[in-house]
Parts: C-alpha cells; structure tokens; sequence
C-alpha cells in the first residue's frame, strides 16, 4: 500500500512556524508528500525528516512560487521541470517570464509509476496569464505526463488552479469567466480525462462540498464556501489500484488543505 498526499503549503516557512507541518506528517506517515507553492529554497528552510528523501525545485526568484517532493523510497531518478523538447514546442514564455524557472513541476520515477507534482500557474485576476495556460502550460504539461505514460503509469498531483465543474466550487453563478473558473482552463481539465487519465476522488465522491481552498474573507473555511483546485489524478491503468482518494479539511496552516490517494500494494 502507498499513500500519496498533495498539499498546497502557501510558504513552507509560514507552515513549518505555525508548526503544523510535523504534526500532519506525524499523523498520516505519507510514502509520498507532494508540495506546491513552497516559496522557498532548501537552503532557506531548516526542516529535520528523518526517514524521508527530499527534492525540491524552487523558482529563481526567491520567495515565490516552487515545489517538492518527499519521500521514503529513493526515487529511480527525479526530473525538474518541463523538457526542453516540449518547452520549445509549445513557445512556453509569456511577459511575466519563462513558467519553467518558477519551480513548477517535479516528476519522480519509481518502480512502479511516476509521481508528477504540479503547480499551475495562475491565470491572474485580470485573466493576463490565461492565454498561457490554455495554449502553452496546459496542452504541453499533458504531453509531458502522456510521454511518461508510455514507460510506466503516472500519478500527478498538485495545485492546478481551476475548478473543473459546477460542482467544484460553492458559488460557481458569480463565478464563471473569472480566473480558476473559466471554460477555457476548464476545458484544459477536461482535456487531461479526454486523454485518460482519472480524477481520483470523483471515484469515490460525487456532488459538492467537497473543497480544498478557501478565501480568507468572511469565515469561508469555517463555512466551507470554498474552491475544489487541488486534485490527485492517475493513469487509466491504475484505476483498480485507487483504494481511496480523501480531502483533509482538519490539516490547517495555509489556504489550501492537502489531498491524497491510496494505492494498494502489487497482487
């Protein structure tokens, strides 16, 4: 069995000083711990975990963006960011600068299947980085895990800053068109199922309610007025190894709450 858990940490450092980070590992002894958004680079951060690798890949500007992955098997190999194929192909650059120098993406190689942590970039208020999302992130981040398919099945993960249906955020009326829920990033979600793969907690959940971000403003979290961005999605051919796929609400310390997915171990 493998326990794989994504988590939006909105700053690694803010997590780890309201300590909540080591009590949510302590609690649910990932196998896997997928991070995005740490804002930070390792040498910033002071973190003891004893029993597990740690990989990170952070922006180059410091303070923003950046993911990780942790986890207690040695991974086979870890690659950062998009390959240099796929960046070129799909023109990745846009006049807020090169998305692969923001530490967005990590993939892991194990035995069995490829973990691909992601945070997606925003498409901003003003909807300015829209166009990259729907004509360059999107179409080339699917291609890059369709790649990976073809040697072994992928599970990725992560913030993917949209809300793919209705039923994935509390108001959706006065919503629709803005940033995250828009039908072109909508569709870019779409476009990961039409290719195969599974969103994994829709195996097990259907309806709303079921969210994993919430503003600041007016007690969202407390009255779960939020936003379903994070997901946990996996290869066709490991759907009959999905032995759940959970939200946890109770993990406080950023505006995101992590998600995860059980994997039962080889027959």
């Amino acid at each position: 069995m493998t326990t794989i858990f994504s988590w939006n940490v909105n700053g690694i450092r803010a997590v780890l000083k309201k300590d909540t980070f080591h009590p949510f590992i302590k609690k649910y002894q990932p196998d896997i711990v997928c991070l995005q958004e740490t804002k930070a680079h390792q040498d910033q951060v002071e973190l003891e975990l004893p029993g597990y690798h740690q990989f990170w890949n952070s922006a180059e500007k410091k303070g923003y963006s950046s993911t990780a992955i942790f986890c207690k098997a040695e991974p086979i190999q870890v690659i950062n960011g998009l390959p240099e194929d796929i960046m070129k192909k799909y023109q990745m650059e846009d006049h807020y600068g090169d998305p692969n120098k923001e530490g967005r993406m990590i993939a892991a190689e194990f035995d069995d299947f490829y973990v691909v942590t992601v945070y997606t970039p925003n498409a901003k208020d003003d909807l300015s980085r829209l166009p990259l999302r729907e004509k360059h992130w999107d179409p080339a981040f699917l291609e890059y895990c369709k790649q990976l398919e073809k040697s072994k099945p992928v599970v990725f993960c992560g913030d993917l800053n949209v809300a793919h249906t209705e039923d994935d955020l509390a108001n959706p009326k006065p919503n629709r068109g803005k940033k995250g829920f828009t039908d072109q990033e909508r569709q870019g979600f779409q476009n990961f199922l039409d290719a195969g793969f599974i969103d994994t907690l829709r195996m097990f959940k259907k309806g709303n309610g079921f969210y994993t971000w919430w503003s600041h403003w007016a007690n969202a979290r407390q009255r779960n007025v939020g936003w379903r961005i994070d997901y946990v999605l996996v290869s066709e051919s490991l759907r009959s190894k999905v032995e759940a796929a959970e939200i946890h609400p109770d993990v406080m310390g950023s505006d995101h709450c992590p998600v995860s997915i059980t994997l039962a171990a080889k027959p």
